[in-house]
């Protein structure tokens, strides 16, 4: 499969840093640019692409704005945000908004290129340890308004995908749940496919995020 890629970001350089070394890959499409998150909705309509590689900080709408209107849209592609920090509160709503995930932008080549792939072939590129840390240390502001919603959505879950839940919200990989939850690999795809239907979520990180938000994973919250 080739994968349909827009670059967005507002720096010039960056773009055609980023264009250099993502056109190396054979199955890797650089169908348009944008130097602005005003330019998306056009790009996504004009070129159906599968990836848009957006930066978060640019001048008229940010990265942020464009991915939450963007993945708002029916058959929205994904959106793998471009930040300079770690652990940003500006990538965490970007998570929020249904991104898959983000990169740095000095990540080696290499890695971005995988990133791409991964995206498109529907896994999220933040690992289990990268979200934990996200949460960790900038989840906290707002939970307190958010944690009633939560706790409703996630009662849509039977048991056993509430805590499968739980176990994604604590940053365990699908072996790691199997084990602890004694059941195959297989039937954890199969819960947490569930729970992204049910909850109409993106991605791992959105079930991550609401078991926070639900104070499922304070030390003291509720189990």
């Amino acid at each position: 499969m080739t994968v349909r890629l827009i670059v967005v970001d507002d720096d010039p350089l960056v773009r055609a840093g980023l264009a250099l070394m993502l056109g190396g890959a054979d199955d890797i499409d650089i169908v348009g640019e944008g130097a602005d998150g005003s330019e998306v909705p056009e790009l996504v309509d004009r070129h159906a692409p599968d990836v848009v590689l957006m930066d978060i900080r640019m001048p008229v709408v940010d990265g942020l704005t464009a991915t939450e209107t963007l993945r708002r849209r029916p058959d929205a592609p994904e959106v793998v945000v471009l930040t300079t920090f770690h652990a940003d509160e500006q990538v965490l709503r970007a998570m929020r908004a249904g991104a898959a995930g983000f990169v740095l932008k000095d990540t080696p080549p290499a890695e971005i290129v995988a990133a791409v792939r991964k995206v498109a072939a529907g896994d999220p590129v933040l690992s289990p340890a990268v979200t934990r840390q996200l949460i960790t240390h900038v989840a906290g502001n707002g939970t307190d308004a958010r944690r009633p919603a939560a706790v409703r959505r996630l009662g849509l879950l039977a048991d056993r995908e509430r805590e499968v839940a739980l176990a994604v919200g604590r940053g365990l990989s699908n072996a790691e749940i199997a084990a602890a939850l004694f059941m195959s690999v297989a039937t954890v795809k199969t819960h947490v496919s569930r729970v992204l239907a049910k909850l109409d979520l993106n991605n791992r990180v959105q079930i991550a995020l609401l078991a926070h938000d639900a104070g499922l994973l304070d030390e003291d919250g509720p189990t």
